[in-house]
């Protein structure tokens, strides 16, 4: 069944925005009495039958919603920009994964070059994906992806994890599950939200290590093979999902 994006202040009106209007009647084809489910981004959920088809404003009658619980452990992003299209691939794996929000960090190593005017138009780009990936995957809780911004400014932010982590190649890096084992003994639990920051294709400079790690992260190895960027960002996510979406088991 194909999925739609309905803001929450749509919710009682349960009509589509324009975008999704357009693309419900124009793309997809869909039509007056064919089913769809729609989603606000904040975990809830519910199937609707359309009611009335037009490409500026398809109205809906929908079903109960449900809602879906946020995991145990909101797991922030922060990924240096990649060159090329790979920030896109890593969005959408993000979201996948159960990311609650990216924050892309422009690195003194990262390639990319961006005046403000671009950097507000490649975070709207990311956002789009982030929402297409929600639809595509089943996704009901759509991550906030942030304003691009420096390192130094991203770690003086005041919202810290209760988990501080940085992808390291230095010989001080520890094992993730190493990490969060120390953390549960240290606080009786597991944390309920953790950071993990990925360098970019030439890694975060020392000065950047030094702030990282003055600011509370942690170091932590991805093992003995340099991963690309993107590879590295999978892999943090896909171990913090598995170690901290099942806080019973640690």
């Amino acid at each position: 069944m194909h999925r739609f994006h309905l803001q929450p202040e749509s919710w009682e009106t349960s009509a589509l925005p324009p975008s999704e209007s357009h693309h419900c009647v124009n793309v997809l084809r869909l039509g007056v009495g064919e089913r769809v489910t729609v989603f606000d981004g904040a975990g809830r959920e519910a199937s609707g039958k359309i009611v009335t088809a037009d490409a500026r404003r398809v109205g809906l009658k929908l079903s109960a919603a449900t809602k879906s619980p946020p995991p145990p452990c909101a797991i922030t992003l922060a990924q240096a920009v990649p060159k090329g299209k790979n920030m896109d691939l890593i969005v959408q794996k993000a979201v996948e994964l159960g990311a609650a929000a990216i924050a892309p960090i422009l690195s003194d190593r990262t390639v990319v070059q961006l005046d403000a005017a671009d950097l507000e138009k490649k975070r709207a780009k990311w956002r789009e994906v982030a929402l297409e990936a929600c639809k595509q995957c089943g996704q009901n809780r759509l991550p906030d992806v942030a304003a691009p911004c420096a390192p130094k400014e991203f770690l003086e932010r005041a919202d810290r994890s209760d988990l501080m982590l940085i992808a390291s190649l230095q010989p001080d890096a520890r094992p993730i599950k190493a990490v969060i084992a120390e953390f549960v003994s240290q606080h009786s639990r597991a944390p309920r939200s953790a950071t993990v920051l990925v360098g970019p294709e030439g890694d975060f400079t020392p000065a950047e290590f030094a702030l990282a790690k003055s600011c509370g992260c942690i170091p932590i190895t991805l093992g003995p093979i340099i991963l690309r960027t993107e590879t590295a960002a999978i892999y943090c996510l896909s171990v913090l999902a598995h170690e901290l979406f099942a806080p019973t088991k640690l």
